[in-house]
C-alpha cells in the first residue's frame, strides 16, 4: 500500500470487493442481504440467560459532537411540563401531560450510516449515480427506511481493545488488521461469517468517558485499518459497528486522504457501518462468561429518504 498513492488503493479494493449487481439491479440492501431467516434463527439460539444490553450512548446536550460540518450534539426541548399541567391545560376531569420535541442530526450519536451516506467519484452503492440517488427530498433509493426491518440476527463481538490493547484500550492511530481480527477471534472462541452482525470493541470510548469528549467526534482514534476492506468483503457480514466516531483508523493510513475504507466499504461493498456504540458493558459480560456471540437486534428510525439513522442497538445473551 503506497501512502501517497490513496486514489489507486481505494480503486484496486473498489474492483476486488464490489458487490454491484451481486443482488440485481434495484438492489437496496447491499450486505443486509446476506441476514437470511436461518440467521435469525441462529442468533435467537445465543440466548441463554435473557440478560439485554442497550449498546447506545445516550442522545443529549453532553454528547461528542462539536459542530464539524454542522453536527450537533441534540437538542431537548419540553412543550408541555408538569407545570403546565398544575396551571390546567383544558383536558377534562384532571387529566395532565407532558410533551417533548428533539432536533439533531441524525449521525450524532450511537447510529448506522447508510448506503445514500458515502459515494465515490459520484457513484453510489450498486453503481448508480449520486446526483439521481440523494437529493434536496433525501435519499430516493437506499434511505434508511428500506433497512428498518431487516437488521437483527447473530450478533458477534471482537474485543480487540482487550485482547490487544493496554488495559483494554488501543491507541490513537492503533490499525486493526485483517491479523488482529482473526486472531481477536481465536482469542474469544467465535467464527465471524455470512450473515454476523459484527461488533469491534477498541476502548476508545472507554478513554473519552474518563478523560473527556475531546477529539473523540472526528480526532485520531484506533479503528479498521484500510486492509480489512477484503476482509469484509470476503467475511460476507451483514454489518459492522465500532465504538469509535469513524470506524476506520484516524489518521487514515495515507498521507492525504479521508475515511478511504469508507469509500470502498459502502459505495462498493454495501456495508452498514454502525458508529459510536457503546460495547463496554456487553464486552465485559462476555469476558466473564467466555460467550462472544449473542442476540442483536439494531432496527434504524424508518426517517423516510435519511441516509443515516440513530439507533438503540439491543443485545441479548
Amino acid at each position: 500500500m503506497d501512502r501517497a498513492d490513496p486514489e489507486s488503493a481505494i480503486a484496486a479494493a473498489a474492483a476486488r470487493c464490489s458487490n454491484a449487481g451481486r443482488w440485481g439491479a434495484d438492489d437496496v440492501l447491499g450486505t443486509l442481504n446476506f441476514l437470511s431467516e436461518d440467521n435469525r434463527v441462529e442468533g435467537a439460539r445465543q440466548v441463554r440467560r435473557g440478560t439485554v444490553f442497550s449498546l447506545s450512548q445516550r442522545f443529549d446536550t453532553h454528547g461528542p459532537q462539536h459542530g464539524w460540518r454542522r453536527r450537533t450534539n441534540p437538542v431537548h426541548t419540553m412543550l408541555d411540563t408538569g407545570l403546565d399541567a398544575a396551571r390546567g391545560q383544558g383536558f377534562p376531569h384532571g387529566l395532565g401531560g407532558a410533551d417533548d420535541v428533539v432536533f439533531m442530526p441524525l449521525q450524532c450519536s450511537t447510529q448506522w450510516d447508510g448506503l445514500g451516506h458515502i459515494f465515490d467519484h459520484g457513484t453510489a452503492y450498486n453503481r448508480r449515480r449520486a446526483e439521481e440517488v440523494v437529493t434536496s427530498e433525501g435519499d430516493q433509493v437506499t434511505g434508511m427506511e428500506t433497512a428498518a426491518a431487516h437488521i437483527a440476527g447473530r450478533g458477534v463481538l471482537l474485543d480487540v481493545g482487550r485482547v490487544f490493547g493496554d488495559e483494554g484500550e488501543l491507541p490513537d492511530g492503533f490499525a486493526v488488521t485483517t491479523e488482529l481480527l482473526e486472531r481477536t477471534a481465536a482469542a474469544h472462541g467465535v467464527t465471524v461469517g455470512r450473515g454476523d452482525l459484527l461488533c469491534v470493541r477498541t476502548g476508545r470510548l472507554t478513554r473519552a468517558r474518563r478523560e473527556g469528549w475531546g477529539s473523540y467526534a472526528g480526532g485520531p482514534a484506533p479503528g479498521l485499518s484500510f486492509t480489512t476492506a477484503e476482509w469484509l468483503h470476503d467475511t460476507e457480514i451483514a454489518a459492522i459497528a465500532t465504538d469509535t466516531w469513524g470506524f476506520e483508523v484516524r489518521p487514515n493510513e495515507f498521507d492525504e486522504a479521508f475515511q478511504p475504507l469508507h469509500q470502498v466499504a459502502i459505495p462498493h461493498i454495501g456495508l452498514f457501518i454502525g458508529e459510536m456504540w457503546d460495547l463496554d458493558e456487553l464486552a465485559a459480560d462476555c469476558a466473564a462468561d467466555g460467550r462472544f456471540a449473542f442476540w442483536l437486534t439494531a432496527a434504524p428510525l424508518p426517517v423516510t429518504g435519511a441516509v443515516g439513522s440513530p439507533v438503540n442497538p439491543l443485545a441479548v445473551k
